[in-house]
């Protein structure tokens, strides 16, 4: 097949499967934005093993994307849809997939796909609309609910017209049922991680000496902190461990990393560091640096979202402190499989006891973290994933 996979994020796992599918004799062409500020994207430079049937081209906007300025996303949104929508035309595939993509771009990238007879595969990582419905209501009253209720439209409309529908969890599914969407053409597979691109890694590595944390216990978080995340709790856990020679390291950029940057100077807090994004070929050494990695997500994101962050630190080899609803896949899948603690978005005294449990008790860090580690070399064979996907791709392509 000729297969088109977009990313609109660059995530690690999309382009790690668009390798896999080169691998397997399909022409692949991996498209993502190159001009995100707020997001860790995965291995997208060419790599010495690349098999010849795989590119992976950057689409420019003309200027850096503005994630919180509302109008204008919207124009660069738009802007990438055209940029992609173009990239059909130029390819021609059998099959797009598509994942993580802003709906405004998801449209014109699913128009020109049907315009040039190709099947669309709308791989569904997040319920954008949904998102957008609550997050605008809060943003912009009044309009901002008939904003949001177009995208609730939109996104259910795209998903009716899809040849398939790849959800990553089944919580999604009474949803798709609610909008229409033929069930016979969903299947879900999970997200996961690229564990060939995670290897532990010694504590004492040259990373964690360039940054002081040779010698400190380390509570990790690296990822977005965006609209549905509250970084109040990593600057109550860096309150709370300020006089036990603990430090907490954010890894992140953006209005929470910006925040937590203004509350580091207010408070004195010489044990939060703020340390920006850094590439994902450093994540090894970084999860390694860490005791405890830390991640949360906001009370109404629900089933909703599924941090994508969560899946990389089960590679880590670490214990996993969570605050996520409890419904939510990574909340599940960490309670399940003892990989750590997860406690409510809005349980900050929970969250602090956890943390403080984790701090003190070194062989539950060690059982915890190896449950991590074995999960993640269980669920993330990336050929049993692929196999999942050219069958998917494979029968979209026939119809």
């Amino acid at each position: 097949m000729r297969i088109l996979s977009n990313d609109f994020g660059g995530y690690p796992y999309p382009v790690q499967l668009a390798r896999a599918l080169a691998r397997r004799g399909h022409t692949v062409l991996h498209t993502y934005c190159a001009s995100l500020q707020t997001t860790p994207q995965g291995t997208l430079a060419p790599l010495p093993d690349d098999p010849s049937s795989v590119e992976v081209k950057a689409l420019r906007l003309r200027e850096p994307l503005e994630k919180y300025a509302f109008v204008k996303r919207w124009r660069q949104e738009r802007e990438y849809g055209r940029l992609v929508a173009a990239e059909v035309a130029r390819f021609r595939p059998d099959v797009v997939l598509s994942a993580n993509t802003p709906l405004d771009a998801q449209q014109m990238l699913a128009k020109a796909t049907r315009a040039h007879g190709a099947r669309f595969v709308f791989w569904l990582q997040d319920v954008i609309g949904i998102a957008a419905e609550r997050i605008l209501k809060k943003k912009l009253p009044g309009v901002g609910a008939l904003v949001g209720k177009h995208y609730v439209r939109l996104e259910a409309s795209q998903l009716r017209r899809s040849d398939a529908v790849v959800p990553i969890t089944d919580d999604f599914r009474a949803i798709l049922r609610d909008w229409g969407v033929d069930e016979a053409r969903v299947t879900t597979v999970e997200n996961w991680a690229p564990l060939e691109e995670l290897p532990l890694a010694p504590p004492d590595n040259a990373w964690a000496r360039t940054h002081g944390l040779d010698r400190a216990f380390v509570f990790l978080y690296a990822g977005t902190l965006a609209l549905k995340h509250n970084p109040d709790l990593l600057l109550q856990l860096a309150l709370r461990v300020r006089d036990r020679g603990a430090r907490v390291v954010v890894l992140s950029q953006g209005p929470g990393a910006d925040w937590l940057r203004e509350q580091k100077a207010a408070h004195g807090l010489d044990t939060l560091d703020v340390l920006g994004f850094k590439p994902f070929a450093e994540m090894p050494d970084a999860f390694a640096a860490a005791d405890v990695l830390v991640a949360v997500l906001e009370p109404d994101a629900g089933v909703f979202s599924v941090p994508s962050k969560v899946l990389a630190y089960f590679c880590g080899g670490r214990p996993i402190l969570l605050a996520v609803p409890p419904e939510n896949l990574a909340a599940r899948l960490v309670a399940q499989r003892e990989a750590g603690f997860v406690v409510p978005p809005d349980d900050t005294a929970g969250f602090l006891a956890a943390a403080d449990r984790l701090l003190d008790e070194a062989a539950l860090r060690e059982a915890m973290g190896r449950n991590a580690r074995t999960y993640a070399e269980e669920a993330f064979d990336i050929e049993r994933i692929t196999d999942r996907f050219e069958a998917i791709l494979q029968e979209a392509a026939s119809l």
